[in-house]
């Protein structure tokens, strides 16, 4: 008999079906041993009659077996009805057990949700595919994948393509740390894992590509905090022929859509989203992660709103580390991209550069919510004299700009006009769904210092790969 999933039974009143999955919680009531049985779906209640159940005994059932179960489906008297499952209707009266596969004792309690809140976070994450058993977990990568599922949707009926990018690529100096790969076959050469799609995607604009789009993974060696991590996913958006107000109301259009369908309790403060002057801002909350909401304490309310007007550059102190000194720049000052170097600075501005590049501000635009930033793009610069002078001011080598000769390469053959936007899904789904960090809608996050705990990773390799890859490790210097 094929299996059902527990939540379909209100449907099959009646009928005999089978049901399986693992054993969420058992209670003994004389001769009556009820089961609930839990499976992605949800929970269902399933009743032994002593000496009625063909197969294994159901007197030895633990928690967290995993069974299944042949019986009939039958409406539960009206006064035994559970509102708070969507099987609280019904329960099935099991005929046969199969026990598939037992368990131990887990080192906490998957059942208790109350409990939960006390255990340690490390601990769970040690163990974290007992984690994900539990409901509330798999609540939040059920509506991760909806999430991921209606963007899709949207983004494809509106002539986007889903074109996926190399995660092995070349290590630039775009900002962030790269996490850096050995090649084998090119021994003392290095791959670099992506920080982000960024030229992949502006290639694909001169291809003539157009409308592209991307669930991306990205990787930062970077610091971690509650709302980061070292990899993450984006939602990796490019359009061409487009100006800033294009990408500014398809994301808003997204966003509205996708809550009003998804999180249909949430609430957006402002339609449309506020536009704010990044200097203003700056001047009025000291920051440009605004949280604009009206009653922080709601977890149901959100403001977005976008920031506009960046500077292009941001001056750094003389002692920076990775900053370069630039020549014909004020002395003192050196200047790093305030978004990245890709971003096309306001046509009004471009005069500025040569004298006061501090002035010029960007086509940059940042997406806040709640305080945090869940999104920034900008348009793109498509002029290579325009970029070969981007580089100049924030201080490239010869050799620094000869690290992006395939991309000013490409630029010889047209350009045109382009920008895009990259929310982080991450952080997206963390506010929405009202939790305290980024480690709780990631299926297998890392630590806040960037551990993974379940597979013991970082680890040492052993001595012969890393002979393979021509690679010795410099003991720590002591003392």
């Amino acid at each position: 008999m094929q299996r059902i999933w527990a939540t379909e039974t209100p449907q099959r009143v009646g009928e005999r079906v089978t049901v399986a999955g693992f054993v969420h919680s058992r209670r003994d009531h004389g001769k009556l041993v009820f089961i609930d049985l839990r499976d992605r779906s949800g929970i269902l209640q399933i009743v032994f009659r002593a000496g009625q159940t063909e197969g294994a005994d159901p007197e030895e059932l633990r928690g967290e077996w995993i069974i299944a179960v042949e019986g009939e489906v039958r409406a539960r008297p009206e006064s035994l009805v559970n509102p708070h499952i969507e099987t609280g209707g019904v329960e099935l009266l099991g005929a046969h057990l199969t026990v598939l596969s037992r368990a131990e004792t887990p080192p906490f309690d998957i059942s208790d949700e109350n409990a939960m809140r006390n255990v340690d976070e490390e601990l769970r994450l040690r163990y974290r595919y007992l984690d994900l058993r539990r409901p509330s977990v798999r609540e939040r990568l059920r509506m991760r994948h909806e999430t991921v599922a209606f963007i899709r949707r949207f983004l494809t009926e509106r002539g986007f393509w889903e074109i996926e990018t190399p995660i092995l690529s070349k290590s630039t100096p775009e900002g962030a740390r790269d996490y850096v790969v050995p090649s084998r076959l090119q021994p003392g050469s290095f791959y670099a894992l992506p920080q982000s799609p960024q030229q992949y995607k502006q290639l694909l604009m001169v291809a003539g590509v157009e409308r592209y789009f991307q669930i991306a993974r990205c990787f930062r060696d970077e610091d971690t905090r509650g709302d980061r991590q070292p990899e993450f996913t984006q939602l990796d958006i490019e359009m061409a022929f487009v100006e800033q107000e294009d990408i500014l109301r398809l994301t808003e259009e997204l966003f509205t859509a996708l809550i009003r369908e998804q999180f249909p309790d949430k609430h957006i403060l402002h339609s449309p989203w506020p536009r704010l002057d990044h200097e203003d801002v700056m001047k009025r909350y000291g920051s440009d992660r605004p949280d604009l909401r009206e009653h922080p304490e709601d977890p149901n309310e959100l403001a977005f709103a976008w920031i506009l007007n960046f500077p292009l550059f941001e001056a750094e102190p003389e002692d920076a580390p990775d900053s370069v000194s630039v020549a014909g720049l004020p002395p003192g000052k050196r200047y790093a991209p305030s978004h990245h170097m890709f971003t096309a600075p306001r046509p009004e501005d471009v005069v500025k550069l040569e004298e006061n590049p501090s002035a010029v501000r960007s086509l940059q635009h940042d997406v806040v919510l709640n305080g945090y930033e869940v999104g920034g793009g900008s348009i793109r610069i498509h002029d290579s004299e325009l970029q070969k002078k981007i580089f100049h001011l924030i201080g490239f080598t010869p050799e620094q700009e000869d690290q992006f000769a395939h991309f000013l390469t490409a630029f010889r053959y047209g350009v045109p006009p382009h920008g895009g936007i990259a929310p982080g899904l991450d952080r997206l789904l963390m506010i929405l769904l009202g939790q305290p960090n980024l480690r709780e809608v990631i299926a297998f996050p890392k630590t806040g210092d960037g551990r993974d705990l379940m597979m013991d990773a970082p680890a040492p390799v052993e001595e012969a790969q890393l002979k393979e890859l021509g690679i010795r490790i410099q003991p720590k210097p002591t003392g």
